[in-house]
């Protein structure tokens, strides 16, 4: 069965005291809308929020196959406020994060949701890697980040006594929030604009219809029904889907393109005993280094006071596979019979190898961790959270960091766009993001 959710229980999660609403009005089985956004991750719930801001007189659903919001990525990720010194100056990344962490923080002030401006180094701990250091610097100052310097193993040691390296980036400007907070609240300013959230809708068909609803006065005004594995229906005019992990099976279910494909990469944290938080201040970051797929290791303070350490990077067998063991044998066979994924393995395969070496052996991950805070031992650490990122790949094995809209021609695909993969940090960047996606949206659809 679907749930609502209304903005007093949105309130309450968000107040960590979570009171479910039962049942469900039996005319929101078959209720029409203008448009329903399929996904309630962080992305879908601002990209609702955006469209229903602008467009207050058009009726809006917002579908999530879970029965609470933000239940993956956007519940499972590392909490950081990014400021955008990464990414390719004038690249669509590096645009939406600087803009993102601007509203990000103007928009936890206005809500009072709670975040630290904790800020970041960029560690480089051998010589080799200051000038990859001075190049990010540039980039960063290209990139418009606030406040950005470079400091040296004296500036380390007073903003982290207790980490070392020769050289560092200093940005003041990245800070910590609970993204999974900002989502709900995101899912609340939605329902109060008149928005409406169906949980436990697990969208499993979307098709053109040929005769109204039972009972409907407006004709085939909203010919699109979506439906979910327990035969409930929604109509509407559009359809946007923000997917996440499903992104691309949710392209496929409307008859759009396979590709790119999501394959899920787990990422295992280690958490710092209590006892030892003194160790960390702010954000501590490896340099990148540009032979590998991912970013490394690194140390991040949480809201709640504890410090993650990690994650790593391993391919993950169920696309919700949060533990080791957890596995789906059709996720796992999607897989491995992707040719973009067989080859980014052949090209990284002794690194795919340490990343699971690491993860079962804590000591070879303290090893490298050591590289940043000497004093860190394995008696400081245990094994901690874990999140699944939805990596896109196009067939050539290349991560896809853009922007990749999708859509389709005829009656059903002119009145889909599928968001298949939203430029990372996308936490960060979601009201940017927003803004873009509602943008393509009304280009689209002609709002």
């Amino acid at each position: 069965m679907m749930r609502s959710r209304s903005g007093a229980f949105l309130n309450a999660v968000c107040a960590a005291q979570p009171k479910l609403l039962k049942g469900i009005a039996s005319r929101q089985l078959h209720s029409t809308y203008d448009v329903a956004v399929v996904g309630g991750g962080i992305v879908g719930l601002a990209s609702a929020r955006e469209l229903i801001q602008r467009h207050p007189a058009l009726t809006f659903v917002l579908l999530e196959k879970e029965k609470e919001l933000a239940a993956h990525q956007s519940g499972h990720n590392s909490g950081v406020i990014h400021s955008g010194i990464y990414y390719t100056p004038g690249s669509l990344k590096a645009r939406l994060c600087v803009r993102g962490a601007t509203l990000a923080y103007q928009y936890c002030e206005k809500k009072g949701i709670p975040y630290k401006r904790c800020g970041k180094l960029i560690l480089a701990v051998e010589q080799e890697e200051i000038p990859r250091l001075k190049a990010l610097y540039e980039r960063g100052l290209k990139n418009k980040v606030r406040d950005l310097s470079i400091v040296d193993s004296k500036g380390i040691r007073e903003r982290e006594p207790y980490c070392r390296g020769i050289m560092a980036l200093d940005s003041p400007y990245t800070g910590i929030v609970d993204w999974r907070m900002v989502a709900l609240r995101y899912g609340r300013d939605f329902e109060e604009a008149g928005g409406t959230v169906l949980t436990e809708f697990e969208v499993s068909d979307m098709s053109v219809v040929k005769e109204s609803p039972a009972g409907s006065p407006d004709g085939l005004k909203h010919p699109i029904a979506i439906r979910d594995k327990k035969g409930n229906e929604v109509r509407c005019r559009y359809v946007l889907t923000c997917g996440g992990l499903y992104s691309d099976r949710l392209s496929q279910i409307s008859g759009c393109s396979p590709e790119p494909r999501i394959v899920p990469f787990r990422g295992d944290y280690l958490v710092l005993k209590p006892e030892k938080h003194y160790l960390v201040r702010g954000n501590i970051y490896p340099v990148p280094d540009p032979r590998f797929p991912f970013l490394g290791v690194h140390f991040t303070p949480r809201m709640d006071g504890g410090v993650w350490l990690g994650p790593n990077a391993v391919l993950a067998f169920k696309r919700e596979g949060y533990h080791l063991y957890d596995f789906n044998a059709r996720d796992f066979a999607d897989a491995l019979s992707f040719r973009g994924l067989q080859k980014l393995v052949l090209r990284n395969v002794t690194y795919g190898i340490g990343e699971m070496y690491r993860g079962v052996f804590l000591g070879a991950q303290i090893k490298i961790l050591q590289k940043y805070i000497p004093e860190l031992s394995l008696s400081d650490v245990l094994r901690g959270p874990t999140g699944v990122r939805a990596q896109a790949l196009d067939r050539d094995g290349n991560l896809v960091d853009d922007f990749v809209f999708d859509g389709g021609v005829g009656d059903l695909g002119s009145r889909v766009l599928h968001v298949r993969n939203a430029p990372s940090p996308a936490a960060t960047s979601s009201l940017a993001i927003a803004e873009m996606i509602s943008d393509e949206v009304e280009s689209r659809f002609m709002l």
